[in-house]
């Protein structure tokens, strides 16, 4: 267990963390996502590999050992909704981060809800205007199982929903047509053939 004064850090950082390619992906994530730091999609990472690292060795197993140990992480990954109920161990392998933030409250919260944003369900729940049941949780990063995600709604104290639904009716609605269209390909039209007169003077010169 180790002594609680010093706990373990739940997350590790990446080997080369200065790397464009993964400073760009990465930032893209947070924004997908909604999240406040880096350090909270390096927790995704490190919770990812320590279920890998069990699929690996269940692997590496026994079939007799195999068979009465895999059902356990089955079940667990599948009542949090990263598997479904007929996976295997090579599902399990071929999981992704993404896989893992999606299930985090924040993000069901947004895609439920009728957020614009995943910042502004974050700050939905933070301020305490989300209830699962009859409980209300306040930390983004709680990951929702497949039961749970039903039960998700506002507090009745919340004016919230109020200020989604007059937004919505606020927000005007453009109506393509097909003479909006040839208008807008007329006007490009004219635009491109329109040529600019020389100047008489500096071909005299």
């Amino acid at each position: 267990m180790g002594d609680p004064k010093y706990p373990r850090k739940a997350w590790r950082k990446p080997k080369r963390p200065l790397n464009y390619e993964l400073k760009m992906e990465e930032l893209k994530t947070l924004g997908t996502f909604g999240l406040r730091t880096k350090r909270e999609l390096w927790k995704a990472h490190t919770e990812l590999s320590r279920v890998r690292h069990q699929a690996r060795s269940l692997l590496a197993l026994r079939q007799e050992i195999r068979v009465e140990k895999e059902p356990i992480l089955m079940k667990s990954l599948a009542r949090i909704g990263l598997v479904s109920g007929d996976a295997t161990l090579d599902d399990v392998l071929n999981l992704k981060a993404d896989d893992l933030l999606s299930r985090r409250l924040q993000t069901i919260v947004s895609n439920k809800l009728g957020f614009k944003t995943p910042y502004q369900a974050r700050q939905a729940v933070i301020h305490g205007h989300i209830m699962i049941g009859d409980r209300k949780i306040n930390i983004p990063s709680y990951t929702v199982t497949v039961e749970e995600e039903n039960s998700i709604h506002f507090t009745p104290e919340s004016k919230i929903p109020e200020m989604l639904k007059k937004t919505k009716k606020e927000e005007p609605k453009v109506e393509v047509t097909e003479e909006s269209t040839e208008a807008t390909a007329a006007e490009s039209t004219t635009e491109a053939t329109t040529e600019v007169p020389k100047d008489k003077s500096s071909s005299t010169e």
